[in-house]
């Protein structure tokens, strides 16, 4: 496994496990832990997808010692501010059944995320945590953290894929030594991504299938990606990236396929803000709001 150097020195592998939607118990359970077999390190979970305690289990259940591991996970809205992030890292570790974090995430760039960064850094000086960062900060939000915080993030976690590339974005992430990461590289196949022509035939150059030519374009760019299955042989797939490269002619085509706006997520939009914001609906984010260590078993 390659591995790419955060700003702070410590390794982080650069392709990982997401486990987003995943909320079944057994189910993630048995998925992490075919992931593991696979060859998969780097686990992402969140507070807010319900399912920590069965990363944790799994991670257990594997006999690998669990410094051979990097783990992240990150606090949602409910869980901004500096005594409600402090305790929802402990409740966070708690469901994970783990000491410490590899890193911690704000999860959206709304809130008290001030305050959550501020106990989030104590929590890094005082070694709970390897590494601290945010998730879907847009460019703007980057540079006024960074002007306001002693500690500058290690990792920014975004909506990254063909369709939305983020360039100029990621020039200020490499401005600041900032490392992007891509929670979305398949974006879901939107816009039929697994059958645009332009991969498919750059899939077909290399005997690769498309989504490794995405994963591999993504790594090439310096991004680390987190892409997600439950199906084993797409585990593998998304794995196998390591002996191939593109071409800088393959990069410059599928640079032409941006779209230039997001596709999974736009922070900006205020009918997306209200929906991320929809608490009342989700049994989970309404136990944040009381800062429970459930749901586990």
């Amino acid at each position: 496994m390659e591995v790419m150097k955060l700003n702070n020195g410590v390794e982080i592998p650069k392709v990982g496990f997401g486990v987003f939607q995943i909320t079944d118990l057994a189910q993630c359970e048995r998925v992490v832990s075919d992931a593991i077999s696979v060859g998969y390190r780097l686990f992402d979970t969140a507070s807010v997808y319900g399912n920590e305690c069965a990363v944790g289990a799994a991670i257990r259940k594997s006999g690998i010692p669990r410094e051979e591991f990097f783990v992240t996970s990150k606090a949602y809205m409910p869980e901004m501010g500096y005594e409600k992030t402090r305790s929802a890292f402990e409740a966070t570790l708690s469901r994970l059944r783990m000491d410490y974090l590899d890193m911690y995430l704000i999860h959206q760039p709304f809130a008290d995320y001030y305050g959550a960064w501020r106990a989030m850094a104590e929590l890094y000086r005082e070694g709970e945590i390897r590494a601290i960062g945010v998730s879907n900060f847009p460019a703007d939000r980057i540079i006024d953290l960074c002007y306001n915080a002693d500690v500058i993030p290690a990792v920014n976690q975004i909506e990254l894929h063909p369709f939305y590339q983020r360039e100029e974005e990621l020039e200020i992430l490499r401005e600041y030594n900032i490392q992007p990461q891509a929670w979305t590289p398949f974006a879901e196949g939107l816009n039929g991504m697994f059958t645009h022509p332009v991969l498919a035939s750059i899939a077909e150059t290399y005997g690769r299938t498309v989504a490794q030519v995405i994963l591999r374009w993504n790594i090439q760019r310096g991004v680390s990606v987190i892409p997600k299955s439950v199906h084993r042989e797409r585990m593998e797939e998304n794995f196998r990236v390591w002996d191939f490269s593109l071409s800088n002619q393959d990069m410059a085509w599928i640079s032409e396929l941006d779209l230039d706006r997001p596709q999974m997520l736009d922070t900006r939009k205020p009918s997306e803000v209200k929906r991320v914001y929809g608490f009342k609906d989700n049994p989970v984010i309404t136990s944040l709001n009381r800062t429970e260590t459930s749901p586990c078993p």
